[in-house]
């Protein structure tokens, strides 16, 4: 399977707490929810569209603590998002010890990068991290992820965790898919494409 990440994320790059303003206070944190008001009909529809390419699901534990209080409530097997991520299987890197609850979870053990290169080599098409900035930023260290699918919100906040921190290595992208939402959100697919060229504008 390949791995992919899709994540919400500012112009400036923060992605803590998109969805509410008490979903990530962490840090004193207090610019949360805003995403909330950019997502229309459009940005729904492709995140239905993204979800059918997924055969799994792979995610930091804050991220699962906030998708298991809510996505086994939406019971319509038909629902665009609620279908997958209630059936399809679901990794989990947590270091905490209490039971994870949302069936067909799974904690993952051991070495995170020899773990996450086990899931890869199975059969599949897409591993998806959803979220899940400080899982992000630890595969992007091991050069671990395919794909990105940053979906960029017209909004500057100056502060927050952010997704391309300080420790991450520099990489190279390929644009392959480009959209925009009727509120502004810009889709961005990109491919991994290995380490960045340098060189001098007009040498």
């Amino acid at each position: 399977m390949r791995l992919t990440i899709t994540t919400f994320l500012t112009l400036d790059g923060v992605i803590q707490a998109p969805g509410g303003p008490d979903e990530d206070r962490s840090g004193g944190f207090d610019l949360g929810g805003w995403g909330a008001p950019l997502f229309d009909d459009s940005l729904g529809a492709y995140m239905g569209e993204v979800f059918t390419h997924a055969d799994g699901f792979l995610l930091g534990r804050r991220t699962y603590d906030i998708f298991a209080a809510w996505w086994p409530q939406v019971t319509d097997p038909r629902d665009p998002i609620a279908g997958p991520l209630n059936r399809l299987p679901k990794h989990v890197a947590t270091t905490r010890g209490d039971e994870l609850t949302w069936p067909g979870t799974q904690r993952l053990t051991g070495d995170l990068a020899t773990a996450v290169g086990d899931l890869k080599r199975r059969p599949g098409r897409e591993l998806r991290v959803h979220g899940s900035g400080a899982l992000a930023q630890s595969l992007m260290r091991e050069g671990l992820i395919d794909t990105y699918r940053l979906l960029i919100f017209p909004v500057v906040l100056g502060r927050g965790r952010r997704l391309f921190a300080d420790a991450v290595p520099p990489a190279g992208l390929w644009l392959t898919d480009s959209r925009t939402s009727g509120s502004g959100v810009t889709m961005l697919t990109y491919d991994h494409a290995g380490a960045p060229e340098f060189g001098t504008v007009g040498g």
